[in-house]
């Protein structure tokens, strides 16, 4: 998982997966509140099944200013490259 392309395949697997999001739904641009219907609890979701997929610690902190999936993708890309 060290490129951008990979992240955000794993990204649309997990939202269709876990939030029935379809997969042409999940786009860099979409916004997770807004776009996508998420709310804090997916994002807590969310960020515990990076957590096992990456094998990082990622804290909610990590995610504070997350707002779409683009900010999902880069926040992983950055902690995967650190």
């Amino acid at each position: 998982m060290n490129n951008r392309d990979e992240i955000l395949t794993i990204i649309k697997n997990i939202m269709l997966e876990m939030f029935e999001i379809e997969e042409e739904q999940v786009t860099l641009d979409a916004r997770l509140y807004d776009d996508l219907d998420f709310d804090s609890i997916d994002a807590v979701d969310m960020i515990v099944k990076l957590k096992e997929i990456t094998g990082k610690d990622i804290k909610a902190g990590d995610f504070k200013s997350v707002r779409t999936v683009g900010d999902i993708v880069e926040t992983i890309f950055t902690l995967m490259n650190a």
